[in-house]
Parts: structure tokens; sequence; C-alpha cells
């Protein structure tokens, strides 16, 4: 038996908990006066309530309503509102601590326990107290309902346990009835209540504890108690109608037990005491069969979940929710039938039928409380292979009987059992076992003998069917395609801890599942997608058309190959799928039993059309389905099918923004009518004019009244009759600055002078007169001001006056032309529907006719907006083709002015409109964007360096830390600016054009952008010959900061290195070793150099591990001369020795070996040591680069995944010194530099 634990939390002591009985919260009530909500299945803090003063020891929920009861050292029970989260009242009474309180689960009553020596019933909706239950003589530890009938059982300090009856608290608030005979003097006397009541009495005193009893609680549906006291011992108690005895104790605590309980499924006890250990009893044979035990936390609080196989137990720093055994049936599918192991048998559960047949009994297999793990079956020899996880894990080969009628058969031949981990069918005849502790593989034979044995290729934890002759490995931090004839790796994906693989029916593909994890591959484990959920993932299998369907705690969802996912629907309970067939999924429940469930596949049929070009399809789900929502019109926009998305919404904004993104400008100009915002028009226009629609452009300017840009507009189009009526308009509405930009425009001369004039800028005027050579205007102004032209120094009139240039040609259709092309497949079949359907106006329509309605009328043109404006008439219009109506401007000194009628400016609108609207079935499509060859980078290749050049520093990011342990990017932040400054190239064309950006390939013969890969800037080589030449340049000449900046640089570039073959991925981990060897060296000697005055004896074993540093030879004797001379200075003559040997056996030149010879003689001489050091030059070890100290061979170490640096264990965690990037003993994959 195996504590699966689910959650656990980390606070001050816990002293109660309550499972909520349908969400999954848990609540516990903490020593230091908090009560904390938690959410265990996501492992999450709800809330806190803190308004107890001291310890709360009791805590429980309400079975149905949002409540729940508190109680506490401060004398006091509060009951809560969790929806509201706060303290809806609180019963006060007891004088002195509450130890417990409980719900009543049909009455609206507290139960509570005190050290008042006294257990109250309350009445929570009265909020009064109805009982008090006096007897014990001390502290009363606990108190509890019994969960059917009329009882309540108490345990005290008193060395007792006490069952009470309280049918009579019942009948007494139960509806009122007929007054009996002897109700008016009950009622009438008043000392029933003044000692107790005498609706509750003591049915039964139990007796045999020895010290006080901490906790008693009644069995779910036998009538049975367990207690738990300060003796060390846990007593099962049995109780009749007239009285309760005690059938046995079950010892084995070694100190205080606080709680215990009885199993609700199982003939099991569990027990939870100061010892700090949670130990599970037999009922039966009152033995333990199992203890969990914590280091340092003593246990308080034990509780069971009302309905689920969940338990939970408070200790001194948090709590802890667990399951004693897997609830996941062990199952196999196998064509049209289930092979399912349930309450120890196995049956065969037939999909098409519905028939469900037991078969055989696999009783005998492992324990009785611990259910089979896995099971295999073989269709050729009819066989079973099942596994159990009991006594570290064995298996049994069973033959199924061929005649399956008759009574249920027990196997007789038990000499096809064995110990192993896992056990699967590999073919006809053979089958694997895995031998986990002596990590060893087994291939055996029908009669379960030994045919062949191998090591497996690292540690593995699980194996998996991956057709004949392969199997899958799962370790911690890879899954394994092992070829079992060959003995070699065939494939290695590095995704960790995979506990399920789920094959598809022709073995092309599969799904790795892990706690939060799957990852999709195909039969070479290339990876196809990978999805991530915050809650566990439970169980999958395969739809026929290659969809994924895998359920969590809460929900049943689908997986594409391609990555997309969503969610089919929610559970209440987890379920295990074994087959989907249609829209039927069937599964096994937690009681396995089998299941189906009916699912609407719709939604990821549609996205799989969609995504392998299947338009019929996809036409005809559109057609056939109510497929609507957000998240499916999102996944359209994202995919690239606005077009689509546009069929599903009816809402109006939404409708608008869908129809701008895919540039339907029909449709867009139908919902902005309908919106008639002005934010709307605004957008409309904008979209408009980016594709040269300068018809909408106008009329979008119109309803927003953007009077410049309209002016503007007809300005570049060359509409000189328009811009004459916007001057008008300008004028009547008394805009000058308006008036004059007009003006201008037109080239207006007389014009611009008269409105000088009449705003008194007569100097402007005059010189606005006499450059455009309006001589007669400029003496009139000059006259006016009383000058003449000697008065004015006026500047020399220019040869040509400034004007507008003129069009060459008057178009007679202003909107850019467009290339006239067929329809997509899905807006000809949608306009091809709707022109079908009867209520064409409910969907929406992709032709121009018809869109436009009359500006002047409810659709708020100018006129029916400007009604702020006054004075303003009808007038004489004109028969130009104009969109703008100023018959709202034309005041009474207005000669007749004006535009056209309204009925002839829609009839004009919508020919020019027509005329320019493609066909039926020919309209312009915008071209759909290519992908991007950058994209195509991050696809090809796993390197980080590719990523980078990509742009995708999020996912190199990513790699790095999975590969090498990569946690600090800052000082890597040049190096990723530089590969993605590289890996492009930006050329300006013309002046007025963005820049064009050419991407630089490493393999610049492929022709197929979609093979690409961008151009290598961190070359091997290079590195070689510049960065790591400069290091030891540096290191030569003593400059030892300058060095580590080097050897650092080279070590940060090594990762992004990109090589061909796999010499050169060779001589990469060739250069990460140098790097290192060098930097641990520099640190050591900067080290000692710092403490050479303060600390000599560690300045000397400094020195002295530095002789052990992986140099270049002609390095070596640096730190051997350096060591010899400084152990000789502090008359260390053995260690200078053994310096100076090691020195002369090295090609060193005539100065350094005279003067070793020298120290070698001195030393000679007297060959001891005077100061004691930590080395040890024949031991081999590698120094710590935190502590500075050796850490020698065999000794326990973590290293950094990256330069692969040695640190003691206790620096696990932290960050390299090293190589200053990675994470002491992180889990990496190692390094890749070659595809």
């Amino acid at each position: 038996m195996q504590m699966l634990t689910k959650f656990e939390s980390k606070s001050n002591r816990v002293k109660g908990i309550a499972f909520h009985p349908k969400r999954p919260w848990i609540l516990a009530s903490l020593h230091n006066g908090s009560i904390q909500l938690w959410d265990y299945r996501m492992g999450t803090l709800l809330e806190r309530f803190d308004e107890h003063d001291g310890p709360v020891r009791g805590i429980a929920f309400h079975p149905t309503q949002p409540l729940f009861v508190s109680g506490g050292d401060d004398y006091k029970i509060k009951v809560w509102n969790h929806k509201t989260r706060r303290c809806l009242f609180t019963l006060s009474g007891h004088l002195d601590y509450v130890r417990t309180v409980y719900f009543h689960h049909e009455y609206p009553w507290i139960l509570s326990s005190s050290d008042d020596q006294t257990i109250r019933i309350w009445n929570w909706q009265s909020r009064s107290c109805i009982a008090i239950l006096t007897g014990h003589n001390h502290y009363v530890m606990s108190a509890q309902f019994h969960p059917k009938n009329d009882l309540v059982v108490s345990a005290s300090m008193d060395q007792t346990v006490r069952v009470w009856d309280i049918s009579g608290l019942r009948k007494k608030n139960q509806a009122p009835s007929a007054m009996a005979f002897e109700d008016p003097f009950t009622r009438q006397n008043p000392q029933n209540d003044l000692f107790g009541s005498t609706d509750v009495m003591v049915k039964y005193v139990l007796e045999g504890h020895d010290h006080g009893v901490n906790w008693a609680a009644f069995h779910p549906t036998l009538p049975l108690i367990v207690s738990a006291g300060d003796d060390r011992q846990v007593k099962l108690w049995r109780m009749n109608d007239t009285k309760a005895w005690e059938v046995d104790s079950c010892r084995g605590h070694f100190n205080n037990v606080s709680s215990a309980l009885f199993h609700p499924r199982q003939e099991l006890i569990l027990s939870a005491g100061e010892d700090k250990t949670l130990r599970v009893w037999d009922m039966t044979k009152r033995t333990a069969i199992a203890t969990f035990r914590r280091d340092h936390d003593r246990f308080w609080a034990l509780t069971s979940h009302p309905e689920l196989n969940l338990f939970a137990a408070g200790h001194d720093s948090g709590l802890i929710v667990f399951k004693l055994e897997r609830e996941r049936p062990a199952h196999y599918v196998h064509q049209s039938q289930l092979y399912y192991i349930k309450e120890k048998i196995l049956h065969v559960h037939d999909f098409a039928s519905t028939a469900d047949q037991e078969v055989l009994s696999v009783r005998k297999l492992g324990s009785q409380f611990v259910t089979p793990r896995t099971l295999s079956y073989n269709p050729a020899e009819r066989a079973v292979l099942v596994t159990s996880p009991h006594e570290g894990g064995m298996y049994e080969l069973y033959s199924l009987p061929k005649n399956l009628t008759g009574g249920l058969k027990e196997p007789l031949d038990e000499s096809k059992r064995g110990s192993g981990q896992s056990a699967l069918f590999i073919a006809r005849n053979r089958f694997a076992v895995l031998d986990k502790i002596n990590q060893q593989i087994q291939i055996k034979d029908l009669t379960n003998a030994v045919t062949k044995s191998f090591k497996t290729p690292g540690q593995v934890n699980e194996i998996f069917y991956a057709g004949t002759g392969s199997l899958l490995m799962s370790t911690s931090t890879s899954v394994i395609l092992y070829d079992i004839q060959q003995r070699r790796i065939a494939a290695e994906l590095p995704v960790g801890n995979v506990k399920y693989v789920v094959w598809n029916s022709d073995m092309s593909a599969v799904a790795l599942l892990s706690k939060h994890t799957i990852t999709i591959t195909d039969k070479n484990l290339q990876q196809l997608a990978q999805i991530h959920e915050t809650i566990r993932i439970k169980s999958g299998t395969w739809d026929d058309s290659g969809v994924f369907i895998y359920c969590t705690l809460n929900h049943i969802k689908y997986a594409l190959t391609q990555g997309d996912t969503g969610i089919i629907r929610t559970l209440d309970q987890p379920v295990y799928l074994t087959r989907v067939k249609g829209k039927t999924l069937y599964a096994l429940d937690r009681d396995a039993k089998v299941q189906q469930i009916i699912i609407d596949p719709t939604e990821y049929r549609f996205k799989l059309a969609l995504i392998k070009k299947q338009y019929e399809e996809v036409l005809h789900i559109i057609r056939s389905s109510n497929l609507v929502g957000q998240a499916i019109i999102a996944y359209l926009q994202k995919k690239g099918y606005p077009e689509i998305a546009l069929h599903f919404v009816r809402d109006a904004q939404t409708r608008f923004e869908l129809a701008l993104e895919c540039g339907n400008l029909d449709v867009a100009l139908e919902t902005a009518k309908t919106l008639d915002k002005p934010e709307s028009w605004s957008k409309l226009g904008a979209e408009a004019l980016r594709q040269g629609n300068f018809k909408i452009v106008e009329m979008a300017y119109q309803r927003t009244k953007s009077f410049d840009a309209l002016s503007f507009l007809y300005l570049t189009t060359g509409n000189e009759v328009n811009l004459r009526q916007m001057l008008k308009i300008a004028e009547l509405r008394g805009d000058p600055m308006s008036r004059f930009q007009n003006a201008l425009y037109l080239g207006d001369a007389q014009e611009r002078v008269r409105l000088l004039r009449d705003v008194d800028q007569l100097p402007l005027a005059y010189l606005t007169a006499r450059s455009n050579g309006l001589l007669e205007e400029a003496e009139a102004i000059l006259a006016a001001a009383g000058k003449t032209e000697e008065d004015i120094n006026a500047p020399q009139k220019p040869e040509v006056p400034l004007a507008p240039p003129k069009p060459s040609i008057q178009l007679e259709d202003p909107n850019w032309p467009l290339l006239t092309v067929s329809k997509s497949f899905f807006e000809g079949a949608f306009t091809n529907d709707r022109n079908a359907s009867a209520n064409a106006a409910a969907g929406p329509s992709f032709k121009f006719d018809d869109q436009f309605e009359d500006v002047d009328g409810t659709e708020g043109d100018w006129g029916a907006d400007d009604d702020d404006i006054p004075g303003i008439t009808g007038g004489k219009r004109d028969t130009n083709n104009d969109l703008v109506d100023v018959s709202e401007f034309a005041g009474e000194e207005e000669e007749g002015g004006g535009w056209d009628d309204d009925d002839d400016f829609k009839a004009n609108l919508d020919a020019t409109i027509n005329h320019v609207a493609a066909e039926a079935t020919a309209e312009f499509v915008a071209p759909t964007a290519g992908t991007n060859e950058t994209a195509v980078w991050s696809q090809n290749s796993p390197l980080a360096a590719d990523h980078i050049a990509a742009g995708s520093f999020e996912s190199a990011m990513q790699a790095l830390n999975r590969q090498v342990g990569i946690v600090n990017f800052e000082p890597l932040k040049p190096h990723f600016l530089s590969i993605f400054q590289a890996s492009r190239i930006n050329v300006s064309p013309v002046a007025s054009n963005p820049s064009l950006t050419f991407y630089l390939r490493r393999n610049p013969e492929e022709s197929n952008s979609r093979a690409s890969l961008p151009v290598v800037v961190y070359s091997l080589q290079n590195i070689i010959d510049t960065q790591l030449q400069a290091g030891y340049k540096s290191f030569t000449g003593g400059r030892l900061a300058a060095a580590a900046t080097q050897f650092k640089s080279c070590l940060w570039s090594v990762l992004f290195t990109v090589v061909t073959n796999e010499s050169d991925a060779r001589e990469v981990e060739t250069m990460i070793d140098i790097c290192r060897e060098y930097l641990v060296g520099l640190s050591l000697e900067q080290k000692r150099r710092s403490v050479i005055n303060e600390d000599p004896k560690l300045a000397l074993e400094l020195a002295a591990y530095f002789t052990h540093c992986d140099l270049q030879i002609k390095h070596r004797q640096l730190p051997l001369r350096q060591a010899a001379k400084q152990a000789f200075k502090l008359r260390n003559f053995a260690t200078a020795s053994q310096f100076a040997t090691r020195l002369l056996e090295m090609a060193v030149t005539k100065p350094t070996a005279d003067e070793a010879r020298q120290i070698l003689a001195v030393c000679e001489r007297t060959m001891h040591d005077e100061i004691q050091m930590n080395y040890d030059q024949y031991n081999p070890f590698v120094v710590c680069n935190i502590s500075f100290e050796p850490i020698y061979k065999g000794s326990p170490k973590s290293d950094c995944p990256f330069c692969r640096a040695s640190y003691k264990p206790e620096y696990q965690g932290r960050l390299c010194t090293v190589c200053e990037v990675a994470q002491i003993g992180a889990n990496a994959t190692g390094l890749k530099v070659i595809i």
C-alpha cells in the first residue's frame, strides 16, 4: 500500500481540517488563529479568515448550504458564509476551549465539544443552544453525529467514550403534531434543562482506555466505533440496541494517538499520532498494514472526504491530502472489446452489444487492499499480464479460459508469477519485464522463462509498448525509443516523467502523458505538438480521424496534432477514457463501471477539416451545425479565415471588426450604418482609404464631419467641383481657416483676398492680390487703408504665382482599380446560400448592391446632424455627381447654389459603386499573407541560436533552460541581439517606402524557404581563433580579470555555436571543459591573492588546488611555480618538494628549472610541513567553486549542467559562479549544437 499525495500545504500547525462535499476545497484551522480555504486540485489558497483570538481547533463544512463553522480557544463558535466570505454570527456559551464542531446532516444543528466538560447542540437558524450534554468529568476532546442514526459519540480525557441518544431532541424539533396528554405537563416543568436536557440521554459509556481519549468516530454503515487515546492505542468497539463492548485494540503507535477513523470503502482503520506517523490497520485482523512517517511533524487531525476516496491529515507544518491506492482501473482495449479489472475480477466488455462478463479472478495477486496497476492483453494466445505495485512490483501471466460459461475460474498455476515494476507483451509469444531496482529488462516467453536480458540505457522508471520488437522507456528527463533486436536507442525525446502512453490505431502517432503535459509525436518520436495543463491529466484515447481526446480531473478536451486544443465538455468526477466512436465516448469511472458519454465532435472536426483544407467538409459543418462562440471566432481569426468567422457573428460591433479585418468593405459599410458611431465611421474611412475606395472614404468623412480631411481628399482626387462646395460650406460655418484652406486648394486668389479683407488682415490681402496680378484689388486695399505704393516696401512679385497642380485626366471613377479574381471558396458558397435563401437579411452580404441607403434620411447625413447651425434653407441643386450635401448651409444671401437632390445622389452613388463592384462570382480577394521565413526557422531547428535568429527569444530561453539549465539570461542579452541583427539585412528601396528585409540563410543553395535555416553567427573555429586565444594571452600576461572575462565570453558564445558533424560537437564539449578549468583556476588565484595576508594557510591550500586545474602544458608551470614558492616560504617543505618535482617533470625554461632544483635541494634536508593543509594530491578531487574546498572522489556533489563545474550538495539550486548563467544541479538534457 502506498500514500499517493494529491496536495500539500505549508503553514502553521493545523489543528482541524474539513473537506467540502462537492467542490475541491479543504478548510484548515490553524494554531495561530487563522482559517485557510484551499483548492487542493489547483493547489491554490483561495481565502483566509482571521477573526478568532487564539488557536482554532474545530472546523466543518455544511453538507448542502454555503456555510462552515469553526470553534477555537476564544470559547466562541463562529458560523461563516464562504460565498460572501464573512462571518455571519457567533455562538457564545462554552466556558473553555472549543475542541470540535460539526453540522448535522439533516437538521439545522451544530454539535460542539469543549474543555468545559460539556457537549452542546445549537440551532444555527435560531442561533440558540437547544441542548447541553453533561456527564464527562474532564475535557471533551471530540463529539460527532452518527451519519444516519440519532446518536452522538464523544471522547474525553476522563478515559471514557460515551454514546448519546438524541432521538428525543429530534422528536422535540419535528413539525408540530397533535398534542399528547402529557405534553402540557412536560412543558410546564422548567427543571428539565437545569442540569442537562432530558431530550438527550447517555446510551453507553465505553471504558477501556488507560489514559485520556482524544478521538471517537462512528463507522459509516456498521455498528462500530473507533477511538484513539493517549495510551497509544486505537480501540475498536461494537454496539447493538442494548449494549456496547470492546472488540480489540490496535497497538503500534509509540506516542499519543490524535485521531482515528474508518475507511469509508474498505475494511481499514486510519490513525494519526504525535509519533509523526499515519498508520493503516486491517479492521478484521487488527494489524498494521502500512505506516507513513514524517521526519519532523506530529499529526493532529485526520479526516476523510464524504464522497471521494480522499483523506487529509493536519500536522505541525501544514496539511496533506492523499489517497491510499490508485483508483484507475487496470484496462486494455482490443478492437471492440474492453478488458478491465473490477474488484480483483477480470471483466470483458463488448462495446457494440454492451455485454459485460466476468472472466477470471486475480484475487491472489498482491494484497487485497492494493488494486492491480496495469493490464496487457495478447489476442494471439488469449493471455493477459497483470501487474501490481505490491511489495515493490509484481506481475502474473494468466491464460484466459476458452469456455466463459459456468462459474468464475481461479488460476491454478502460480509459476507464471514474478517481480517487476512493469510487464507487457511485445510479441505474440514474448513479454518484457522491467526490474527497476537492478535497472534490467528481461524478455520472457509464455512459460515465464527468460530468453534474454539487458541493462537499461539509463535510469528507467516505466516501459511501454512501441510495436513489435520495440519499447518506449520513460526516464525522469526523457523518453527513449529502444530497439530490442539491435539493442540500441532508436530515438530520444526530452520529455520527463511520462506516466502513460497512448498509440493511435495505425501506430503512426503516439501521445505521451505526463502529470501536466501531453506530448504528441510520430512513431519515430519526432515531436508534433505539446499541450500544457494546469490540472492533472488523467487519460486519453484517439479518435478515428486522428484527434486525441483526453480528460483532466474536470474536463474532456481534444488536441489536434498541429497543437490546437479545446474543451468538449465538463466532468463531475474524473473518468478514464477507453475508446471514442463517433459521438460516443466510452470510459471507466473510479468504480470500474463502463460509461457511455455523449460528446459533440463538431468543433474539433471543423478545425481538423480547416487545417487539412477540406473545404467541402467545413462548409457542410457550417450548414448543418450550430457551431458558435467566441472561441471558434477567435480561432478563425487566428488561422486567417475571418470571412468564415463573419458567417457566425450576428453582433453588429463584432461583424464590423471582422469585416474590417478581412477587408470586406461592403459588410463593414452595412454594419457601420447600423452602429452609426463616429469611431466606426473613422475606422471604416481608414480601411477604405487603405484600399483606395474613395467613395466610401467620402461617405465616412461626411458622417464624422471631417471637413479638412474631406477637402484634402477632393484635392488629391482632383475634384474641383466638390472643393467649391467645401468652400461654400466653410463660409457658411464661419470657419476662416477652412475657408482659406479650400481657397488655397482651388488656387482661387480672389477668394483668398476677400477672406483676408473680411478678417482685417489687409497687409496679407494686399500681398496676395499683388502677387497674383490682381492689381485693382490691391489698389482698392491700399486706398481703403489710406496708403500708397510709395509707403509700402513690398517684396518683388513672383514670376509665376503659387497654384495647385491640375489633374491631367479627370477619372470618371476615382477609386483605385482592383484586380478582379475569383472569390474564395467560402465567400462564394456563403453568397450562394444567401441568394438562395428567402430571408437573406439575417446573414451577411458580400455584394455592393443595396448596401447604401439614403444618407439624407434616417442614416444621419450632415443635414440631419447639423441641427445646431442656424439659418439653413434649401436651394437650387447642381447636377454634379457629388457626395456632400450643402443644402443645410444655404443662407438667404446665397443666390441659389446647392447640390443634387437626394434621389439623384443615391442613383448616381449606386451607379458608381456598381460600376466598380465585381460580378457575382468574381470579386477582389486580398492576397493571403505567406509564412514568414523566420517562423520556419523555429520549426526546423531545436537549436537556441536558430530560435534567436527567428526572433523567438522566449522559446530560445526555454530551450537553453531545458538543455543546460540556464536561468540568468542578462549576460547573454548582447549575444541574443547580435545573432538577431546578423541574420537579416534591411535594404531601403524608395524613400517613401518602408525598408525591405532579407534573411541570410545557412543553406543558400536551398531554394525551398520551408527548409531554410538562419546563418551561423558564432562559428566554432572563429571562437577558437579569436576569443580562446585572447584568453590564453591574458592568462599568460597575468591579467586575471581580463582572462576571466575572455573565457566567460568564450563559454557564453559556445551556447550559440552551430556545427555540422559529430567531431565538431565533441570539440565544443572540449571547449567547455577548457573554459571551465581556466575559470576555476582564475577564481582560485583571485581568491588566494585576496586572503594571502589574512590567512596564509588558506592561500597555500588555494595555490595547491590551482595546480590540479587541467590547463595547457605551457600554462601549468605558472601555478606550480607559485605554489612551490609559497609552500617554501611557509616552511611546508614536503609539499614544496612535490610541486618542485612536478615542475621539473615538465619542459620548462632553464631559469625556472634552476629555481625548482634549488627549492628541491633545500626541502630534501627537512621533509616535513609546519602547516597542516586540507590537501591530498594522491586522492583525486575537484574544487567547489563557492566554498573553495576539495570534493574528493566518491563524495556527494552537485554539478552545473552547462559548464560541469562541481559544487557541494548544499549549494544545489544556486547560480553557478563559473559560467554565471546556469543553475547548479538543474535537470538538463544536454547542449544541442548540431541538428
